[in-house]
């Protein structure tokens, strides 16, 4: 059984009518990642993160205390939940978040842009508006919350004079470029991801990696945006030698990530399921989702290596540290 569905969603409900997002941060936890990297305020091109990345951690801590709740008679104490959290924001109650974890999921932001910067692509970064896309609530079926929510995000970004997005995970991709002009009127934003924007650039490595692995399709990027050579066209480059898992490109398998909200046990045993795979033909695995590597990196045993793909990235084409 999952755990109470009703509750749950009205909390996320409330969350995005409410607050702006499924699980409120704070402003030092959604812009925290770009301090010292001198990112300009604004402009028409901007790194657009939709707080994926940021918003994992909490995910992470949601996702292991609505597990202990899952097949048990919880309904009321969810009701009350959600009656609380309509007066309170309860995330940083039910999500604890350390601050190792959040810098952990920020240093892969940081990676993002420090390639950006060492390819020479002209971005800004609109912090405090830089908005959460809404990818949940969308997941989720919360159709008139999302609609409004996607609405007020698309204003703020014209407000700030955007033109061109670089999104740096598949969900806010996602949002961005496809769901979103399905719902707002005349939504004429120009939405690439980052890897699609550094393949275009075609980086030289500088430094080349002698290391085989393989490459863990997100369904978004590969199945919904057509995102499927760039990253691997990126890693050959980098001298990554790749070695693909059976369910790969638009065939790929999913992670899981989409059900921890409402039936962690089941996401977990999907998990498990692509992980084995994986580890069919390596025991290194590369993720380019945030989602996917939270997800898998829960499920994996010990001897299995799961980095995200910037860390390859940027160890070879900006040269930073591993």
């Amino acid at each position: 059984m999952p755990v109470p569905i009703a509750s749950t969603l009205g909390i996320l409900s409330d969350n995005l009518r409410k607050r702006r997002s499924a699980l409120p941060l704070s402003r030092r936890a959604r812009t925290g990642w770009a301090r010292g990297l001198a990112l300009p305020h604004g402009g028409e091109t901007v790194i657009y993160t939709g707080q994926m990345w940021q918003m994992v951690p909490s995910i992470n801590a949601m996702a292991h205390q609505l597990g202990k709740y899952e097949n048990s008679s919880s309904g009321s104490l969810f009701r009350f939940a959600r009656s609380m959290n309509k007066l309170v924001n309860l995330t940083p109650f039910l999500a604890r978040v350390s601050a190792k974890d959040r810098a952990f999921y920020d240093e892969r932001l940081r990676n993002i842009a420090r390639l950006l910067q060492n390819a020479g692509v002209p971005f800004g970064y609109l912090y405090e508006d830089d908005l959460y896309t809404g990818a949940l609530a969308y997941d989720e079926g919360l159709d008139p919350a999302f609609v409004r929510h996607a609405q007020y995000v698309y204003s703020v970004l014209k407000a700030r004079g955007v033109r061109r997005l670089i999104t740096v995970d598949p969900h806010t991709t996602n949002m961005l470029r496809t769901v979103y002009p399905k719902v707002v009127k005349g939504f004429d934003l120009e939405v690439r991801s980052y890897l699609e924007v550094l393949d275009a650039r075609h980086p030289k490595a500088q430094k080349k990696l002698d290391v085989q692995a393989t490459y863990h399709d997100s369904c978004l990027y590969a199945r919904a945006e057509g995102v499927v050579e760039p990253p691997r066209r990126l890693l050959a480059g980098a001298g990554l030698r790749m070695v693909e898992p059976e369910l790969s490109g638009k065939l790929t398998f999913c992670c899981g990530g989409p059900l921890e909200t409402l039936f962690p046990g089941k996401s977990a045993d999907i998990a498990r399921q692509r992980i084995e795979q994986l580890r069919s033909v390596d025991h290194r695995v590369i993720t380019a989702c945030p989602l996917c590597f939270a997800n898998l990196s829960r499920a994996a045993p010990k001897d299995t290596e799961i980095r995200d793909i910037s860390d390859y990235l940027s160890e070879a084409y900006a040269a930073t540290p591993a």
